[in-house]
């Protein structure tokens, strides 16, 4: 593993998305805008932007949208270049032209550990990242990208994490371990000791929840194929990390640097509407005066 680079992401996609029923009932998630991007078009380009060279994508029923998204659109195209709407045109082309994608399916919908373990073919035998579509992190370094300086040092998994106070850490994989030191500081990296997936509140071993951002190695694989179904029937990637490291293997977490937005919530995706759309040039003036003008 020591010399092979992170050539390879896994954005699992095949969930139902009961949290933004009925919005979701007959589009993908994945696929709500975010302004005027998709929310799965956001996490490729972060993959982009790190040096991925090629997308897996794990689908499920309901989810040809997302395939028609990165592929090329003939049809719009020469309208687009017929009517001499050429920027519209070139947005249009970027989007297909931006990274190799294929697909996976996952038939059924057993857990974030069976979606990663469809595209263990896909993969073969180097590490990958993963990205979770519920996870919009706005940073100066893309996240993944920050990640894998980290991989390039110590050469095991790494997991993104981040801060969560008080009792909404019951929600998330929470670690145990110890900061290590990195880039002079002592708060970034951590040496993983233990992962508890949604501990009860106030039994959390600490304040540092994963997000959806891993780098990992095909080990990984080997110990998803022995996890059995654990609550709701599903397998969970955080026990098949939790047996690697019983194995022995290290893991490290990775406090990334930037802004996280819980697309995957209701008030999280809102949030991240406004935020992003402040930032956005040509729309960011406008719409702060109009928010201005509410009375609130």
């Amino acid at each position: 593993m020591a010399d092979k680079l992170i050539r390879k992401a896994v954005f699992p996609a095949a969930g139902l998305g009961t949290r933004f029923l009925p919005a979701t009932k007959a589009q993908p998630k994945e696929m709500l805008p975010l302004v005027d991007k998709p929310i799965i078009q956001y996490v490729v380009e972060e993959a982009h932007a790190s040096g991925v060279d090629t997308v897996i994508i794990v689908t499920g029923r309901g989810k040809a949208a997302i395939e028609d998204h990165f592929d090329v659109s003939y049809e719009l195209e020469k309208i687009l270049e017929e009517r001499g709407k050429l920027d519209l045109l070139g947005l249009v082309r970027q989007i297909s032209d931006m990274i190799h994608v294929c697909y996976v399916r996952q038939k059924e919908a057993l857990g974030l550990g069976h979606a990663i373990l469809m595209a263990r073919e896909l993969v073969g035998n180097e590490p990958f990242a993963v990205l979770l579509g519920d996870d919009i992190i706005d940073s100066a370094v893309p996240c993944l990208r920050q990640m894998i300086q980290v991989y390039e040092k110590c050469r095991q998994p790494v997991l993104a994490i981040c801060r969560v106070p008080g009792p909404e850490i019951s929600a998330y994989g929470v670690i145990a371990g110890s900061p290590v030191e990195y880039n002079g500081g002592q708060d970034r990296l951590y040496r993983i000791s233990d992962l508890v997936e949604k501990p009860p509140a106030g039994r959390a071993p600490s304040d540092l929840a994963i997000i959806g951002r891993y780098i990992l190695t095909p080990e990984v694989f080997e110990e998803l194929e022995r996890t059995r179904p654990g609550s709701g029937g599903e397998i969970q990637l955080t026990d098949a990390l939790r047996a690697l490291l019983a194995r022995g293997q290290q893991l490290y977490g990775y406090r990334f640097e930037g802004r996280r937005y819980d697309a995957g919530d209701k008030l999280g995706f809102l949030i991240a509407t406004v935020e992003f759309a402040l930032k956005r040039q040509g729309l960011g003036e406008q719409f702060r005066e109009y928010l201005k003008s509410l009375k609130l």
